[in-house]
């Protein structure tokens, strides 16, 4: 099961060392893409060199052109958009390098730059679907085999500091270069040809607010001068800021861990509700000790303003975070205003900087949002956006208390923020993003989801691009799976908390893990569930109570809880799973049907209360759900056939099917069809409302 309570990470403010992990054993027998991907993998797996999706990689090799068979040098370059650290060799662009160098014919200035992306597919080797990135020219302009560009921390800390000329000096004494700031094309290209070639003994650039570029003739060289130059940046810092307060020491103390996580759990849902402009966000939390440093320090104000320096940085975090006073963040209207200052102030940067022909303003909502004393959160689209984009303001952090240890930290200039944020080529690409599914930017949390109909329910919503709290008290059921769906639908969208729907405690901890994990709650679905068969005169007090907690207390204590999320969060769908039992009487089944009764009432109950808030309230009546169903595999299955006069085998299952109008089975894939209409868009108008999926029973029609 995964911990939502466990984000704080020891403290450590020294920059990591990478290691060699080089294996010449291993690289034995390797062909040289091979080799090319070896390295990339090597690089990308170890986030002390390059963060997820960050960096590229290259190689010049010699292969058979496909339609005359004569030798051709082909540049091999990571494709835009990639990851060196899981990709692939399909991840590589290939280009025929003489075609690439020769669109320098074709090169028409900086203002020209993007129409040379343009030219990049004409240079294509072989076919090669993969699209080359933006650094291609970084790679296929200068002139050695072997080329590595990384944006660890502790180089970007080099490369985004007032000192960082110095201090690139003072390392490696002229054996590393340095060019000013000049965002990534075809012109940043052709001066680091122009640039080695005027200085025939560096090996390798510092990119002024960027990162580093490379080289060496094998794949093993160039492995291992990447990590030796990340190592002699991170000595280099740790020295220099070894006596120093961090961030000039603290101002705001951490609150309590537990204080922080309730804070946390309690603002996010209201953030989020306040952006819904934005559309639908997803959020990620963290609360580890360097986020914590830096929020409370002396320095956080003025740092913050300035921003992140990397175009990696900068693209998942935005011009600069929002900012809360961590005593008014209760403060429902002081939020509001601060959101409302940030989205104008964003709006008021689009105006000063938008020339004719950029794209038009995007969503003017936060991204990051740090408090003093509590931590960072993020807000995106989706789970795995939110999350990275902490990540890179993780990395943002570090690169400010590595670069102001030398000389002050160096944001990016306001225009040139704008111009990569607002970049031609990245708007591009999120015009080719396919469209979003309907659920995404939603959290679900189902109850009683370890197995049957719960388990359907969580697969149909996270296939349709929901997050999903896995909730169930059976504990070994419930890692089971959250480690089946995390398989099929990503570690990011999946996660399980263990809670008994009668214990009040145990449900507001659920919910509010599922805060602290998401950031809030969109849909509920309230499933757990007991089934009892007996006479009346054999229904004792402990019996019939036992139902009524489960099915009537527990949906009482969820939905309740759920409400409240979805007041905070403006709006929601509640989809009460019931039973066919809850409209029609049934014999040998007191307890257990007037329970089901009563949570249907309270269904319509709660839809009368939720419409003026936007929360939906909607109840989905299975019948005989036997196949897949952790209920008819226990008491109730035999109970109910003793009902019937029947065997509980085969004849059980053919006794509900043939009673049914359709003569067919009731599977949990049907059910969780029908909670995902009420959860989706399409069901947008209906609340209060019952729907049977029973394959038909007159007996049980609504009425």
């Amino acid at each position: 099961m995964t911990s939502a309570l466990s984000h704080v990470a020891p403290i450590a403010t020294s920059f990591a060392i990478p290691e060699d992990r080089w294996s010449d054993e291993h690289a034995i027998g390797l062909g040289e893409a091979e080799l090319l991907l070896y390295r990339s993998n090597l690089l990308g797996a170890d986030l002390t060199v390059t963060n997820y999706g960050g960096g590229n990689t290259s190689a010049k090799l010699e292969m058979a052109d496909p339609l005359t068979s004569t030798p051709v040098r082909v540049l091999w370059v990571k494709g835009s958009g990639g990851d060196i650290g899981s990709m692939k060799l399909d991840g590589f662009a290939t280009l025929y390098l003489d075609r690439l160098l020769a669109l320098e014919t074709r090169y028409r200035g900086v203002s020209h730059e993007d129409e040379m992306v343009a030219l990049l597919p004409h240079c294509t080797f072989d076919l090669n679907q993969r699209a080359a990135s933006i650094d291609t020219p970084l790679h296929g302009f200068l002139p050695f085999q072997h080329v590595d560009h990384v944006h660890p921390d502790a180089i970007i800390a080099l490369a985004a500091s007032a000192g960082g000329e110095r201090a690139t000096q003072e390392i490696w004494g002229g054996a590393i270069g340095w060019l000013p700031w000049q965002r990534p094309g075809f012109d940043l290209g052709l001066k680091l040809r122009d640039y080695s070639a005027a200085h025939p003994d560096v090996r390798g650039v510092m990119l002024a607010g960027h990162g580093i570029i490379c080289w060496a003739s094998t794949s093993a060289e160039c492995y291992r001068q990447t990590i030796t130059l990340i190592a002699d940046a991170a000595r280099y810092l740790n020295d220099a800021r070894a006596d120093r307060p961090v961030f000039g020491g603290q101002r705001v103390a951490p609150l309590a861990r537990e204080q922080r996580q309730a804070r946390a759990a309690m603002l996010m849902p209201q953030l989020r509700g306040m952006m819904r402009g934005g559309g639908g966000r997803v959020a990620d939390f963290s609360d580890d000790a360097e986020t914590l440093e830096f929020v409370g320090s002396n320095d956080f104000a003025r740092l913050a303003a300035l921003g992140t320096s990397c175009p990696d940085h900068f693209l998942r975090t935005k011009i600069a975070p929002l900012v809360l006073d961590p005593d008014r963040v209760d403060d429902g209207v002081y939020l509001d205003a601060e959101l409302t200052r940030y989205r104008n102030d964003y709006a008021a940067y689009y105006t000063r900087c938008a020339r004719p022909g950029d794209p038009a303003m995007r969503d003017r909502n936060p991204v990051v949002v740090l408090v003093p004393g509590l931590g960072r959160m993020t807000f995106a689209a989706d789970k795995t956006t939110a999350r990275l984009a902490g990540e890179f303001y993780a990395n943002a952090i570090n690169v400010m208390r590595g670069a102001e240890g030398i000389g002050g930290y160096v944001g990016l200039d306001e225009q040139e923020a704008f111009g990569i944020e607002y970049w031609s080529l990245e708007e591009a690409k999120l015009r080719r993003l396919p469209p979003p599914k309907a659920l995404a930017g939603r959290v679900a949390i189902i109850t009683g989801a370890a197995g049957g109909i719960g388990l359907a329910t969580a697969r149909r919503l996270a296939a349709e691009g929901a997050c999903v709290m896995l909730s169930d008290r059976d504990e070994a059921a419930l890692n089971d799976a959250e480690t089946t769906l995390s398989a099929i639908y990503g570690r990011d969208v999946i996660r399980s908390c263990v809670c008994d729907v009668t214990d009040e405690l145990a449900v507001a901890q659920s919910f509010a893990a599922c805060a602290i994990e998401f950031g809030g709650v969109d849909i509920f679905v309230a499933n757990a569930g007991i089934a009892s068969s007996a006479a009346i005169g054999d229904t004792d007090l402990e019996l019939w109570q036992r139902n009524h907690d489960v099915l009537a207390q527990g949906y009482f204590l969820t939905s309740r809880a759920a409400f409240a999320a979805m007041m905070a969060s403006k709006g929601g769908s509640i989809v009460f799973i019931g039973s066919k039992n809850g409209v029609a009487a049934t014999i040998n089944a007191s307890a257990y049907a007037s329970a089901k009764a009563a949570s249907l009432h309270l269904a319509r109950c709660l839809a009368i209360e939720g419409g003026a808030h936007g929360i939906r309230v909607n109840v989905v009546n299975p019948d005989a759900v036997i196949r897949g169903s952790r209920i008819w595999n226990g008491a109730w299955r035999s109970e109910r056939a003793d009902a019937h006069g029947i065997d509980s085998g085969d004849a059980l299952e053919t006794h509900y099917r043939e009673r049914s109008l359709l003569k067919r089975d009731v599977l949990p894939d049907d059910v969780a069809e029908a909670v995902f209409f009420f959860a989706s868009d399409a069901s947008a108008k209906c609340t209060g409302n019952m729907l049977n999926v029973d394959a038909g029973n007159a007996q049980a029609f609504p009425r």
